[in-house]
């Protein structure tokens, strides 16, 4: 029986695992937003939000225990940089999963892990020939 066995398997061997959600999670501090399976989604909404905790810390250690779980040093700087100080204020619940359909090929529920406040910049938007005319008064000598 598996009582009290909470751990999602996912199919995989312990390393593979790992080793995806740590993808999974480097991928969602580098893009904010990841589309995956539901199960997926959940599993790596835990190692976010301890990963998040650990980018509050912002001590060497939990910077050291970071980079050991990422595998990646360019997520962990973002993590650490960007991320955490904008949780600063906020007890957990970092992450949203959103519910989407299901996948053609084997009917699998899919979703969107992202997270809650939305940090992402809005990229600026460079302005066309048009636009720069319009803007510009034209003087007739």
């Amino acid at each position: 029986m598996r009582h009290l066995k909470r751990t999602a398997k996912l199919g995989r061997t312990s390393e593979h695992r790992n080793a995806m959600l740590a993808n999974l999670v480097c991928s969602l501090i580098k893009h904010r937003r990841v589309t995956t399976t539901l199960a997926k989604a959940k599993a790596a909404r835990s190692v976010a939000e301890k990963l998040v905790t650990l980018g509050k810390k912002g001590t060497l250690h939990s910077r050291r225990l970071a980079v050991a779980r990422l595998h990646q040093e360019d997520a962990a700087k973002i993590l650490f940089k960007e991320i955490a100080p904008a949780f600063k204020e906020r007890n957990g619940g970092y992450t949203r999963i959103v519910k989407m359909n299901q996948r053609n090929g084997d009917a699998a529920q899919r979703a969107i892990l992202e997270w809650v406040d939305s940090i992402v910049t809005a990229p600026e938007i460079p302005e066309t020939a048009s636009t720069a005319e319009a803007k510009t008064p034209e003087t007739k000598a």
